[in-house]
């Protein structure tokens, strides 16, 4: 897994690779799940922890991508707020891009790994277009 220091350059490489690519992105709140404990509650006022729900899933050309202030405005229009955005790239065949018919179910499986805190395969980003390193809970 490579490692991507920006949101730039993750469009960057995406336009780098041999065929071309779809990019999933997968938008998330962290929440308090109803049945946690209070060491739990205290981690998550504390700004640790808590449960990632997806909000939102859109699906890109890396060519239809700007900045990420540009994604970030186009997601306000749809959801006030969002913690975490999880993005993945999907790749074409043959020189031809995937259409977002082809994004349907990896992004209804990327919604299902992130409910179940399955998160290692995608690069996470926060809401200033920074990466999120998660560490051990």
């Amino acid at each position: 897994m490579m490692s991507i220091s920006s949101f730039d350059e993750l469009i960057r490489v995406a336009r780098q690779q041999p065929e071309p690519q779809r990019l999933l992105f997968v938008f998330t709140t962290v929440e308090l799940p109803t049945d946690c404990t209070p060491e739990e509650r205290a981690r998550f006022e504390a700004g640790k922890g808590g449960a990632l729900t997806p909000l939102m899933c859109v699906d890109k050309t890396p060519e239809e991508l700007g900045t990420f202030s540009d994604l970030l405005e186009e997601s306000r229009q749809v959801l006030q707020e969002w913690a975490i955005v999880f993005v993945a790239a999907l790749s074409g065949k043959n020189g031809r891009a995937p259409r977002t018919e082809d994004a349907e179910a990896p992004l209804n499986r990327m919604v299902e790994s992130i409910k179940t805190g399955s998160i290692g395969m995608f690069i996470p980003f926060d809401a200033h277009g920074q990466p999120v390193l998660f560490g051990p809970h």
